[in-house]
């Protein structure tokens, strides 16, 4: 009978303990999809503001139709992405070309006096930096669910319940040249 009731207290404590990891797991994914969402938010903000952006840049500029082009594509394109994976290649592009837009624009020194656009500026400024402490705060909260994903003991229990590791918010391999490279600062 003692034998019994050990058997049934350790039983007991191990669904009590894969009941916790489980729930822990699911916070975890939760807190990660919510750091996502608040990706999204930035990113609305964004794309709101970049076709004023570039309706004042068309104005000054427009010979640099391509380059303009290039912006709004990458900007529906990442509006029209479904899940994670596919926002975090369309903002990645998006983001390139809001690179490109900035350096073409030092060529037009009457562009950038314009009360307009430095007020659009500004706030594309504001919500770039914004948006990068959240795909910081989102990268952050992939690796704590990629962590218990991957670490003994969670591991099995991710594995029972089809858990697997995320992808993190990162630039594209393509990219990565032009990113480590110096910029070129001319007076």
């Amino acid at each position: 009978m003692t034998t019994g009731i050990i058997i049934g207290a350790v039983v007991v404590l191990l669904i009590i303990w894969v009941i916790g990891l489980y729930n822990r797991l699911i916070q975890l994914r939760n807190n990660r999809e919510n750091a996502f969402a608040n990706i999204d938010v930035q990113l609305k903000q964004r794309y709101d503001l970049v076709p004023q952006l570039v309706a004042s840049v068309k104005g000054y500029a427009a010979h640099e139709k391509e380059l303009l082009e290039r912006v709004t594509e990458a900007r529906t394109a990442a509006m029209g992405a479904s899940n994670i994976n596919e926002k975090i290649a369309a903002d990645t592009k998006l983001s390139s070309a809001l690179a490109g837009l900035r350096v073409s624009l030092e060529a037009y020194p009457d562009l950038k006096a314009n009360q307009n656009f430095l007020q659009l500026q500004g706030e594309l400024s504001d919500i770039e930096n914004k948006l990068a402490a959240s795909r910081r705060f989102f990268n952050s909260a992939t690796k704590e669910l990629n962590n218990a994903v991957q670490v003994f003991p969670s591991n099995i229990v991710a594995g029972m319940f089809h858990f697997a590791k995320e992808p993190m918010f990162e630039i594209a391999a393509t990219d990565r040249a032009a990113y480590e490279k110096a910029p070129e600062v001319k007076f």
